[in-house]
């Protein structure tokens, strides 16, 4: 039997309650441009019958796929903005998915407290990973596509073998559910986050703990490496994105601009700027050197729940609770 989800825990917040504005954020830098705002997306994809909780590019750029609420995912054709694929085959609502690094499968996270892997382009389910003792919300391959982690409200890190489905190891440490997995680029740092407000670094060779980043002031929803693995980014209910440089653990940077929490953050290919998402309606684009917002793309009726950048460095994707996938055209240089 499914576990039902915590009202204390993140997907209280971004499921169920309305978005609090209690940490009320401000644009916190002297740069004296203004950002630019887009208030039309290029594509507004439409099909999942509840709310979009996660998007991701493939590697190409050529195809979308969403996680919804309604357990099912839907993998989109970008040229003709249709549906590929509907993949079915939890019992709760999909929270999290991941493309491999070749694209050729997708991994999903489930409130049915399991991880499934898919068939990218035939839609067949290749495996189900048990082992989690409640929901599962985040999900991230390795870099060389062999190994799998899963983060869960059951407070544990695990990682899988891909081609066996078999769980390798179960990394403790975390006081609370744990809401986000990454690995680095070079496989060889794996990190996660999640509602005791810290974020940790751990070996996935030998399952040591390395370090344990702090300063975010609420739960961390959402955590990514930049594309060299130098930095890593973080989004929080404390209405903030942080910036750390991954050796020695500190804090680099603190971006305020959002009104309420901030859910998800991703990377541009170049890792210059970064994308955030919040319970304000929008997407924010920051300008990393600069510290300042360049983009804001508004446009989704309530709160946005994903965002992801494609390989392009152009083409931007968001969901929420508005029940669309929103697909933004949008120079992310400076101007």
């Amino acid at each position: 039997m499914a576990h039902r989800l915590s009202w204390g825990g993140w997907l209280a917040l971004v499921l169920w309650a309305s978005p609090s504005l209690a940490q009320q954020a401000t644009e916190g830098t002297s740069r004296s441009s203004s950002p630019r705002e887009l208030m039309e997306a290029a594509q507004i994809l439409k099909g999942q019958r509840e709310d979009i909780y996660s998007v991701a590019f493939s590697s190409d750029g050529k195809r979308l796929a969403s996680a919804s609420k309604d357990k099912t995912v839907q993998v989109w054709d970008l040229a003709s903005g249709a549906s590929a694929l509907t993949l079915r085959g939890h019992t709760n609502q999909v929270l999290r998915l991941a493309f491999s690094p070749d694209s050729k499968c997708l991994a999903t996270a489930g409130a049915d407290s399991v991880v499934k892997i898919w068939d990218a382009a035939s839609g067949a389910e290749l495996a189900t990973l048990k082992g989690h003792t409640n929901w599962v919300a985040g999900v991230a391959f390795s870099p060389d596509g062999k190994r799998l982690a899963s983060a869960s409200a059951d407070q544990t890190v695990r990682l899988w073998d891909i081609a066996t489905g078999k769980e390798q190891a179960v990394l403790k440490g975390h006081r609370g559910e744990v809401y986000s997995v990454a690995f680095s680029p070079d496989g060889s740092r794996l990190a996660s986050a999640g509602k005791d407000s810290s974020i940790r670094l751990w070996d996935p060779s030998t399952q040591k703990e390395l370090a344990v980043l702090k300063g975010h002031g609420g739960e961390v929803y959402t955590i990514v490496f930049s594309p060299d693995g130098k930095r890593l980014a973080s989004s929080s209910k404390d209405g903030t994105v942080k910036v750390w440089e991954v050796d020695p653990g500190q804090e680099q940077l603190t971006l305020r601009g959002h009104q309420g929490d901030v859910y998800t953050v991703a990377f541009s290919p170049d890792g210059k700027r970064l994308a955030s998402s919040g319970a304000d309606r929008t997407v924010r684009v920051w300008d990393l050197d600069l510290d300042r917002t360049l983009v804001i793309l508004k446009g989704h009726q309530s709160a946005v729940y994903a965002v992801a950048i494609a390989s392009d460095g152009e083409t931007l994707a968001s969901g929420g609770p508005d029940r669309t996938v929103r697909v933004w055209h949008a120079s992310l240089r400076q101007d």
